[in-house]
């Protein structure tokens, strides 16, 4: 079979990449491949009834599939530079800003229409956070929620589905360049392409660096953020939620000067489990609709460690302390946060005895026998931190979580185009190590998809604006 255009990885990344392209050159024959299933057949066996924890699928439907991870998670789109990736160091500032918009107008169009565009512009809590040695970081968040994304991705597949072929549960495992094209391979089957685009998003980590040094592409090493998923009552932060939703906030430790950081914040939401190479942690999710919603919010601290020569493996050492909690509890482990600070291990009557109803079936331990000590000292330290500006959060009943890492890539090195040394070889989305967002995935795809077609003019605006509340 030959495609002139072929997409690894049916993400974000791969999505917006397919979609600009159809829009703009209805001629070009594009094919997708997916090594996990179509969105409505990706279904999790937790139940919370029959099946309670993770059973180690072979294809994990959280983590792979059509949507990629992000199509159940939150849903939050960022639009910001400040963090979620480092797109704008290939493409510039002021473009990536115009494609995460350009992209959000694409997801109120197709489903996304009536959900909340929150913004930390003039908000009180930016002084609040500085007078307690916190940086609130800037961003406008559009918040669709794992219900409404999952309608927005429903209908963006029903557009693509009669433009391109999907190959689903298709894991490619080679990628050959022919001269000016390229070969993939599934198995023994074997697809040309003239332009491949590789968007594997962090799932594909091991993949693409087994692609990049076939090819002998050159890459460097990237962080592993390390952490906990902190759970505790909605009201303790719904002075900050109700404003700005998603509040990322940054506290430079005392002891080590450290950076630790809140991350995927979920008011009214679930703590859920999450596969990752048959490693099993813990992830949040929330919904739009009210009656989903809980009487909890969770979210992640996570401290980001960067690795110097000689260590170059930053997921290997996320793996280890990852599968060691495995190991302690046979998955993810949950502590009281008074347990922790007195040094003792939760158990399940602690637990249920306690103020705050876990979301999630979790086996009670000790996380300090898990974390490294520098790990676990600035995640203690933050959450006295945050305490100052949410009373509540250091409370002997706040759960944790853990662990939860977040995997990056090691970086590709690719151009302005975001273009590897071959031409017409593409890297995009968190496969590249460049992206860490459903925002800055989605927008680096549509940059790609103009590259290929020759068109580098700013986006059209078709659709009003909307307002920011």
């Amino acid at each position: 079979m030959k495609y002139d255009v072929i997409i690894i990885g049916a993400g974000p990344g791969g999505i917006f990449t397919a979609y600009q392209l159809t829009k703009k050159r209805s001629d070009l024959k594009i094919a997708v491949f997916e090594s996990g299933y179509a969105l409505e057949k990706r279904k999790c066996p937790i139940d919370g009834d029959k099946v309670k924890s993770c059973i180690r699928c072979k294809t994990c439907a959280i983590m792979s599939g059509f949507g990629g991870a992000g199509a159940f998670s939150d849903g939050k789109y960022n639009i910001t530079n400040d963090f979620g990736g480092t797109l704008y160091e290939h493409i510039g500032k002021a473009k990536a800003l115009e494609l995460m918009k350009y992209v959000d107008e694409i997801n109120i169009s197709h489903g996304g229409e009536g959900t909340r565009m929150f913004s930390t512009a003039g908000t009180k809590f930016k002084k609040l956070c500085m007078q307690n040695k916190l940086t609130l970081l800037d961003a406008s968040v559009r918040h669709l929620g794992t219900d409404v994304n999952y309608i927005v991705l429903g209908q963006l597949y029903d557009e693509l589905k009669e433009k391109v072929d999907f190959y689903f549960n298709k894991p490619v495992t080679r990628v050959e360049r022919l001269d000016e094209t390229y070969r993939i391979y599934c198995g023994e089957e074997a697809y040309d392409c003239d332009k491949c685009v590789v968007s594997v998003g962090r799932s594909g980590s091991k993949w693409m660096e087994k692609i990049c040094e076939d090819l002998d592409i050159p890459t460097k090493s990237n962080r592993v953020d390390i952490g906990v998923r902190v759970e505790l009552p909605a009201v303790i932060f719904s002075h900050l939620t109700d404003e700005l939703y998603e509040s990322k906030i940054v506290y430079r430790t005392e002891k080590f000067e450290d950076r630790v950081r809140t991350f995927c914040m979920n008011p009214n939401g679930i703590v859920v489990n999450e596969n990752t190479n048959g490693i099993v942690t813990a992830n949040g999710h929330s919904y739009e609709d009210p009656s989903m919603q809980t009487e909890n919010t969770n979210f992640a601290l996570l401290v980001a460690k960067h690795f110097s020569e000689p260590f170059k493996d930053s997921n290997g050492y996320g793996e280890s302390i990852a599968r060691l909690s495995n190991m302690l509890g046979g998955g993810v482990i949950v502590q009281r946060f008074g347990d922790l600070v007195r040094g003792r291990r939760s158990t399940m009557n602690r637990i249920e005895e306690g103020t705050v109803r876990p979301t999630l079936a979790a086996t009670p331990g000790d996380l300090s026998l898990v974390l490294p000590k520098r790990i676990m000292d600035g995640i203690i330290e933050m959450i006295y931190a945050l305490d100052k500006i949410a009373p509540g959060t250091a409370n002997d009943d706040t759960l944790l979580y853990g662990v939860e890492v977040k995997f990056y890539n090691m970086e590709v090195e690719i151009d302005e185009n975001l273009e590897t040394k071959y031409k017409g070889l593409y890297v995009i989305g968190d496969g590249s190590g460049v992206t860490h967002s459903l925002s800055h995935a989605s927008a680096s795809g549509v940059y790609v998809a103009d590259r290929i077609i020759g068109d580098g003019s700013s986006v059209s605006r078709s659709i009003p604006p909307v307002s920011v509340i």
